[in-house]
Order: C-alpha cells, then structure tokens, then sequence
C-alpha cells in the first residue's frame, strides 16, 4: 500500500474535494489517497500575495499532519512553498507544476500552460525560468475566470479554455499542452478531444510522479535545517522548524 498525502494550500474545501476525487481516477490500485486543506490564507490563490501566504499554509499543513504518507503532492499548480516543503518532509514532495513541465517536456520540444486568472501568466512564466526551460516553454495563456470561478462551473470554461489550448497548438507552436490549476482538476480528460496536441493535467502528472517516487522508496539527507525560533506560527510547525 502507497500512502499519498494531497496539501491544498488554499482554504476552499470543495478545491480539495475537486482534486482528491480527480486523483482518486488516476491512482492506481493500492493507492490510499488522503487531502487536507489550508487552515488559513485566500480561497483560492490569484495572486503573488495569495501565493506567498499559501507557501506558509503549505508547511503548516505538512507540520499538522499526523497521518502515515509515503509522499506529498502538493495541490497548486504554482507550487507554493514547495522547496520549503522538500526541505523538511522525510518524503519525496511533488508539486503539480513541477511534474507537469517535466513530464510534458519528456513528450514533445516545446509545451504551453493554460490556466484560469489573468496574474498567472507572469508568475507561471517565472516559474519555469527558474527551472531553466524558457527555452521549452511556447506560452502561457489564461482565461478571465479564476480558477476557483472554473471549479464552481467547469461548463461555462469549456469553450474559453478549449479556445486557449488550441491557440497554444496553432499558434504557440506547443506540441504538448499542460491544464494547470487545482480548479480545472479533471477538465483535461473532458477537453483532449477539442485539442490537437496532448493535453496534460497537473493532478495525473503529479501523482503518477508522486507514486512512482514512493515505490522507490528513497532515503532523505539525515542533515535537518538548522533550528530557529519562531514567534506566532502553529505549535507544530514551531517544533517542526526549531
């Protein structure tokens, strides 16, 4: 039996609902899938504000936690707080946009991300520089509603977002095209037919990635982060941290 941990490091319980149900279908068998939800911060995370709170929700979240897990996936596909998440976890951490970007690189030359809220194209083009793959990257293209409004009624984005993909495809020059946001969990499945490329979603890649990492079965660095005092952070992550 896999143990996977789903952290939702926004505070909209249906957001976690969303992605847990989603990653319940592309689980395999023997798979215990679990989600928690951020105790504090927006409901849903459109900004670079909203992110930064989100990263702390994330690692409050981890600290809190009591249940057994063999990984973590971290439910955003910015991924929030995630290099502070590999930090301290004694498992592997996946975040959906870090496994998304690998994943759709492993397909074809260049990729394009499609997500719901206007201030992700700068903060997603960030993010994949920081890796070092401008290069792979054809765009990033978004659509008005939010992630979040996409969650509350998928069929209202479907046109907008099949739009977005194919752009990407004519347009963009991307062979392959990545679904991003914890909101639009699922849609790639109801949208590949409308696309001409391969359409990916972050919650598969991100547990395709998380499972295959914890079979494995990889040993963390012994060496802690060094200890530091905290003033007003939740008791577990208080001893967590120092």
């Amino acid at each position: 039996m896999t143990d996977i941990l789903l952290i939702n490091p926004n505070t909209t319980a249906s957001i976690t609902d969303l992605v847990l149900k989603t990653a319940r279908r592309f689980a395999s068998k023997g798979t215990n899938l679990r989600a928690v939800t951020g105790a504090f911060g927006p409901r849903y995370i459109a900004s670079r504000v909203g992110y930064a709170i989100a990263g702390h929700a994330a690692v409050d979240a981890l600290a809190n936690d009591r249940g057994r897990k063999d990984a973590v996936v971290l439910a955003c596909f910015g991924d929030p707080g995630l290099a502070a998440l590999q930090e301290i976890a004694k498992v592997p951490v996946i975040g959906m946009a870090d496994a998304s970007i690998l994943q759709a690189c492993a397909m074809g030359n260049r990729f394009s991300i499609v997500t719901g809220g206007e201030r992700w194209k700068s903060m997603l083009e960030e993010f994949v520089a920081s890796h070092g793959l401008s290069s792979r990257l054809a765009s990033v293209r978004t659509v008005a509603p939010t992630g979040a409004d996409i969650a509350r009624d998928p069929k209202a984005a479907m046109v907008l977002l099949a739009k977005g993909c194919m752009a990407c495809v004519r347009e963009d020059g991307a062979d392959v095209v990545i679904l991003g946001g914890a909101g639009l969990a699922g849609l790639a499945a109801k949208l590949k037919t409308m696309v001409e490329a391969p359409l990916l979603d972050g919650v598969a890649c991100a547990i395709f990635m998380a499972e295959a990492l914890a079979r494995q079965k990889p040993v963390k660095s012994a060496k802690p982060p060094a200890p530091v005092e905290s003033i007003g952070v939740s008791p577990a992550l208080a001893k967590l941290i120092g």
